[in-house]
């Protein structure tokens, strides 16, 4: 996938980046190397007062990066602003508590003096998704850093100016150089990296793919690895429910992030009793949303990331349909410029059960209920 910006809401392109040679990657391998051999005995009081300077940059531009989050991936102006103040919110969490969670612990041993000492491991490689451009790179790189580690940010192909603009706030912060360093390849050469001598360890959030790849290439080398991958959440809904609230956190459970999120509710599984109602009152709000121009404050659902989202959900959608789905709104793509598809219910969807289709018909293994599946189909690819 090529590095650039293309907006998802107009399908434009907006710039493009070449990738990093092999020579300009190795500089900063060395670079992120030589910073820890000094970074690593800057006191806590000193990376602490740096992290909440990155907080103040944050707090005070996040309008101007909130823009780009918009830009680069779609989702609504106002989530960006929000996730650009959590972003904020984290660098201080660590700034005040990093030096407690990892001060020493006594243990008591035999010994006359026996303790715990937490000590940096060295340059850490993160592979990073676009559905948080923001948010998923600062919840590592605040422990990280405070940690008395440094950062080398592989983030996803789509999102290279936010990507540039998080090295910028920690330079700005008054990081040394080579403490956070973004590298700007492509996902064929993420086992180079963690493969390298100088990388001593590696966390990933996306696709199960992705987080194999990576966890093989940290287990071969026997580096550290924390990787977090994709969910498929229910959202269970029992006749004791407030329906109308059930039916309003439902559709804000679902469309969240323009639906891009591994968190999302993507399964709802809903007693009889009140199926037929949830189902109805579910299908119209989704179809009742207000799509469009994320940068529009009365617009409720953006663009997909990409234009290969669309066309990957798409497909699955038919599939579905195909397969003996109900479509209770939505089904296509919109006409209009851009990633956008119609917010989408589909329910009576078959599962294989041995060498048979069959309806998934039980809640609870109880013949009294019938499961339900109504979701809005929304990409989930993180990999890249």
């Amino acid at each position: 996938m090529a590095i650039a910006t293309v907006n998802p809401a107009t399908g434009q392109l907006i710039k493009s980046f070449e990738a990093l040679s092999d020579a300009q990657l190795e500089v900063k391998l060395q670079k992120a190397a030589d910073a820890f051999s000094s970074y690593r005995n800057v006191p806590f009081a000193a990376r602490a007062q740096m992290m909440l300077k990155a907080a103040a940059i944050l707090d005070g531009e996040k309008e101007t990066f909130a823009r780009m989050m918009t830009t680069e991936m779609g989702k609504t102006f106002r989530s960006a602003v929000d996730e650009a103040a959590k972003c904020a919110w984290v660098c201080r969490f660590y700034a005040e508590n990093a030096e407690r969670f990892l001060a020493d612990e006594v243990v008591e041993t035999s010994a006359n003096r026996s303790y715990i000492r937490y000590q940096p491991l060295g340059p850490v490689l993160a592979v990073m998704p676009w559905n948080f451009p923001f948010w998923q790179v600062f919840r590592f790189a605040a422990p990280a850093l405070m940690a008395g580690n440094v950062g080398l940010l592989k983030h996803a192909s789509i999102v290279p100016q936010c990507a540039l603009m998080i090295e910028d706030i920690f330079r700005r912060a008054g990081f040394p150089d080579g403490v956070f360093q973004t590298l700007l390849i492509g996902s064929h050469k993420v086992d180079r990296v963690l493969g390298d001598p100088r990388v001593m360890a590696a966390t990933l959030t996306g696709s199960e793919g992705a987080g194999i790849e990576v966890g093989v290439g940290a287990a071969k080398r026997i580096k550290k690895v924390v990787l977090e991958l994709g969910g498929s959440d229910p959202f269970i809904v029992m006749p004791s429910a407030n329906l109308e609230a059930a039916v309003s956190t439902a559709v804000k459970a679902r469309v969240f992030n323009n639906g891009q999120s591994c968190i999302a509710a993507k399964r709802f599984i809903v007693a009889e009793a009140i199926a037929d109602k949830f189902e109805r009152e579910f299908a119209a709000k989704m179809a009742a949303l207000k799509v469009g121009d994320p940068f529009d404050e009365q617009t409720e659902l953006g663009p997909l990331s990409t234009a290969q989202g669309v066309a990957d959900l798409d497909r699955e959608v038919q599939k579905t349909v195909q397969a003996g789905a109900k479509v209770l709104t939505g089904r296509k793509p919109l006409n209009r410029p851009g990633n956008f598809y119609a917010p989408t219910v589909l329910t009576n969807i078959l599962v294989w059960a041995g060498s048979e289709r069959v309806p998934r018909q039980r809640f609870g293994g109880r013949d009294s209920h019938r499961q339900r599946q109504p979701f809005w189909a929304r990409s989930e690819r993180l990999d890249e």
